[in-house]
């Protein structure tokens, strides 16, 4: 039974359209989640649904009697208020009373593991207000739970448990996420706000991996498509370029076709082309092996014992992951690495002059740079002049904005008036310019979307220094990271204070929490060694091992006659010939069918690769 329907939504802000005619409809019981780059308007249509938007046209109906829980991207939780107190009254509002609250709190975890019952909304953290926020609208029942973000400020446990509490919930969900492996997890159905999409919607029934599989062959019969227009075109413009006389009904049709065939074609490609960021990290021209040595760190704060005993060196090419619950001391490691704050016991060792840039995630390095919400884009990047230093040469501010698709007139645009996804691009434009040797990233994934999120991937796997992050996206650790380190801090009961450990991947960490701590795996001595472990030896067989080695440069050389097969097929002089046009057409369908063939016998050795490697 459906639950909600939207039929042909449309809102603007001033002169700008966000909202252009989005239609879908969410059954009950579905778990939706909405993808869509920065300011198409995702945020803004969950406010529409929850009634804090009005939509400027369309129609919007939801089954009657049918509640909504909003969970909004920033918390809009008293801030004078406790967790009890804020659950007591969400109680109230849904007539429970203090049994029949705290029952249903404690399926959800409980207020203790929620968070400290006792302390004030203002004093909690970003992980504890969003787990506050999510179980508040919970507690309500409601039929129709919107979530924007809500995995941001979690830490992996944080999600984990959300994936796991969206799996018991009754209540249907529409959901605004980028972190791939939660949308793999805890969705039903998946669709993409764009503009070249019918209806501006492309829907997807399944996982993420289902919506990516779809989207590509959606486009490639789009693309297909265009090319099919593209080639009549062509047809036509050599009738007409033959001098043909436009004297008859028959011939003025013609040229009238011909001319409604090129819009048609100028706005196929349009809509399928792409706005793609690119990174690039400006690395210095260190050459040193050895940039950080950790031997024997110790930490503590009061008898809260964060590591004990941690030791492991960072080295050009390196990147370690670091994975723990809220307060397991990942920060605390990130201020230690920076210089910024103290150990108990152990030794440090930094290379000289070691040049470090840090991505904070509370963006707290802006300000105190001295800019504030009234500073522009274009004083942030570029304080003193009109252009930006980047890698060695000057760049015109403008030219290196439009790189994270800020126009001309963004500039202007005060910092504190900026979406989140648009402060996140800001920050990492100001990050880039920093020459290092060594990136430290605290939770850079919050507000990006999915085209950003997969170009910062790109840019840090070609970064040649070494790299520490620490994310809760599992997807980006597993990607990105060369080894794990896992803080446990003393975190659960029976565990050795400040244990901590190295893994090869996320899901080994995962794993090894889940054990007992007589069975729990032994410490590898480095991220080095945890690294060395991912990457098994690959046995293929001697011909596929041979084909796999091939394998790029014979793909090259099939597009290469795709394009050649293109053309001819393209070419007016043919286009008189049915013999020789019908000959081009088959040579073409032939070369298609040949990249398609490597492509898929491609992805089926990545395939076994990955395999054998896991």
């Amino acid at each position: 039974m459906v639950l909600l329907a939207c039929q042909d939504i449309t809102k603007s802000f001033g002169s700008k359209p966000v909202l252009n005619g989005v239609s879908f409809s969410l059954d009950e019981g579905e778990q939706m989640v909405m993808l869509g780059a920065n300011g198409c308007g995702k945020s803004t249509l969950l406010k529409i649904i929850a009634g804090i938007e009005t939509p400027d046209g369309g129609e919007l109906s939801m089954r009657r009697g049918a509640k909504i829980g909003h969970v909004p991207q920033e918390h809009d939780l008293p801030l004078q208020q406790t967790a009890t107190e804020v659950l007591t009254e969400a109680g109230a509002r849904a007539g429970l009373d203090h049994e029949a609250l705290m029952q249903a709190v404690r399926r959800f975890g409980g207020i203790d593991a929620l968070v400290d019952s006792d302390i004030q909304v203002a004093r909690m953290s970003g992980g504890q207000t969003k787990r506050l926020s999510i179980v508040r609208a919970l507690v309500q029942q409601p039929d129709l739970l919107l979530l924007d973000e809500p995995t941001n400020h979690l830490d992996v446990e944080g999600v984990m448990w959300l994936e796991q509490l969206l799996a018991r919930a009754s209540s249907s969900a529409i959901i605004i996420s980028h972190d791939r492996y939660f949308i793999e997890a805890v969705a039903t159905r998946v669709i993409e706000i764009a503009a070249l999409y019918p209806k501006s919607v492309f829907a997807s029934d399944g996982g993420y991996a289902d919506f990516i599989e779809k989207k590509a062959a959606w486009i490639e019969t789009r693309e297909r498509e265009a090319a099919t227009m593209a080639n009549k075109m062509r047809r036509e413009a050599a009738w007409l370029a033959r001098g043909a006389r436009a004297r008859t009904t028959k011939s003025k049709s013609r040229i009238e076709r011909a001319k409604a065939l090129e819009v048609q074609v100028a706005d196929a490609r349009a809509a399928l082309a792409t706005r793609n960021i690119e990174f690039e990290f400006t690395a210095s021209a260190r050459k040193t092996k050895k940039l950080i040595h950790l031997e024997g760190v110790t930490k503590s704060f009061g008898d809260r014992v964060l590591f004990n005993g941690l030791g492991f060196t960072l080295g050009p090419g390196m990147r370690l992951g670091v994975a723990g619950v809220n307060g397991s001391g990942k920060t605390t490691l990130l201020k230690i690495l920076m210089a910024q704050t103290g150990i108990d016991a152990g030794k440090i060792e930094r290379a000289d002059q070691l040049k470090v840039a840090y991505f904070d995630q509370a963006r707290v390095t802006l300000e105190a740079a001295g800019f504030g919400p009234d500073s522009t884009i274009k004083r942030i990047l570029a304080p003193d002049s009109d252009g930006v230093n980047f890698r060695g040469r000057t760049i015109h501010v403008a030219s290196y904005a439009r790189t994270f698709l800020f126009s001309g007139e963004d500039l202007e645009k005060p910092y504190g008036k900026l979406s989140g996804g648009e402060k996140a691009r800001v920050h990492i434009a100001k990050f880039l310019l920093e020459p290092a040797d060594l990136l430290i990233l605290d939770e850079p994934t919050n507000d990006l979307d999915l085209p950003t999120l997969e170009a910062l991937e790109s840019a840090l796997l070609e970064f040649p220094g070494a790299i520490v992050l620490v994310t809760h996206d599992r997807f980006l650790l597993d990607k990105v990271a060369t080894g794990i380190l896992g803080l446990d801090a003393g975190a659960q009961e029976g565990r050795q204070a400040g244990r901590h450990g190295f893994y090869a991947d996320v899901a080994q960490w995962e794993s090894d929490r889940k054990k007992s701590p007589e069975t729990r795996t032994p410490t590898p001595e480095s991220p080095r060694k945890a690294s060395q472990e991912a990457r098994k030896p690959v046995r293929l067989s001697y011909m596929e091992q041979r084909e796999w080695d091939q394998m790029e440069g014979n793909i090259l050389k099939a597009e290469e006659r795709l394009a050649a097969a293109q053309a001819k097929a393209g070419d007016p002089a043919i286009a008189t010939s049915p013999g020789k046009l019908a000959e081009a057409v088959k040579q073409l369908e032939a070369a298609q069918a040949e990249v398609d063939r490597l492509y898929a016998r491609w992805g089926e050795l990545e395939a076994k690769i990955a395999a054998m490697q896991s």
